[in-house]
């Protein structure tokens, strides 16, 4: 037992999703997905351009007297989509063992939808021209289909059959609050990556609602260390709003 706590953990798996980029444009959508891509940038990642939310881009990921790096207005920001150079960590409605994303509607009837999301939005282009990361709060059969109703962001299976049209597609990690899963597979199908720490692979199973590969003996996913711990609870979220997003959370 240890007072690391799951969010704590989820942060910092969904930091790792940015290892590597170098100077990119960082876009998290959601609470723990903005902490990890400040926790990165602070530790392994100095490279990365922060949004504030708006238009401008900061070099200060504290969030305390931020320096304002660059002031991309939305019209702009489709060129760095377009080139490439971005890097977005979404949720999702529904996923596929592809990682095919719904984020439109729910139901098999477009025209009356069971539930009206907040549509496509810019899920197609960024799946098709950059690195594209997921985040899910809530890890449930419900989330992880067999089939997603409205594809919004499309999967390796829809990019294989579109060509070249999507050589860019890259779908990295898919970061939940029992789990790290990646495609890492021949065919790309969702494997499980890693399980977080208190949680079974059993578990994991009987929430996805389709099946996974790597159920035999998982890794653990890594607790943050001393430094990334002290930045999360000290300077990025001293008032621990990450522990709302996974209320579920023990420490483990």
């Amino acid at each position: 037992m240890s007072d690391v706590t799951r969010a704590e953990i989820c942060i910092a798996a969904c930091a790792e999703a940015w290892r590597g980029d170098g100077e990119v444009i960082a876009s998290p959508m959601g609470r723990i997905p903005a902490l990890a891509a400040r926790l990165a940038k602070l530790t392994f990642a100095p490279g990365l351009m922060l949004s504030d939310g708006d238009a401008d881009y900061l070099t200060d990921p504290t969030g305390a007297d931020s320096h304002v790096e660059a002031h991309i207005p939305y019209r702009r920001l489709f060129d760095f989509v377009w080139h490439g150079s971005r890097h977005v960590m979404m949720g999702a409605s529904q996923l596929d063992r592809f990682g095919n994303q719904n984020i439109s509607a729910i139901g098999t009837d477009f025209h009356r939808p069971k539930a009206q999301l907040i549509g496509v939005r810019g899920a197609p282009g960024n799946t098709i021209n950059h690195p594209t990361s997921y985040w899910i709060a809530n890890h449930s059969p419900k989330v992880f289909v067999e089939k997603v109703d409205v594809v919004s962001g499309i999967g390796f299976d829809r990019a294989r059959a579109a060509g070249p049209a999507a050589r860019f597609h890259e779908l990295r990690l898919v970061v939940t609050n029992l789990a790290v899963l990646d495609f890492a597979t021949p065919d790309r199908r969702m494997r499980i990556r890693s399980i977080h720490p208190g949680v079974t692979v059993e578990e994991v199973i009987a929430a996805t609602g389709f099946a996974l590969e790597g159920t035999s003996h998982p890794a653990l996913t890594p607790q943050p260390g001393g430094e990334a711990l002290r930045l999360i609870r000290e300077v990025l979220d001293p008032k621990g709003t990450r522990e709302r997003e996974v209320p579920s959370a023990g420490r483990v």
